[in-house]
């Protein structure tokens, strides 16, 4: 078994494979518990140390006329990511929304 695939069956097991909705997807203003940062890396160092982690409250504030990049809240803390960096940020739940008690404020 290659070691993609491996990863892949772990995520599988935790409830976070592929059917996760992505932090791209997210409309405005709707909060959402993040699951999983699927990327490796300096990236997702920064991401982490910025709060960007797995049971973090999120948010899209908005997006660029384009579409990239997006600015999220976290805490109190905003972000602007790509949206390729975001479609790797997976969200907890099968909608991703985040349910009652998640959001603390």
């Amino acid at each position: 078994m290659d070691q993609g695939h491996r990863h892949k069956r772990k995520r599988q097991r935790r409830g976070l494979g592929g059917g996760g909705r992505r932090l791209s997807e997210l409309p405005e203003n709707q909060p959402a518990v993040i699951g999983l940062l699927a990327m490796r890396g300096p990236l997702r160092k920064r991401l982490l140390a910025l709060g960007v982690r797995p049971g973090a409250v999120v948010r899209v504030v908005r997006r660029a006329p384009l579409g990239d990049p997006l600015e999220i809240a976290v805490g109190d803390t905003l972000i602007a990511i790509r949206h390729a960096e975001a479609a790797e940020v997976i969200l907890k739940g099968r909608d991703g929304a985040a349910e009652e008690g998640d959001v603390s404020e």
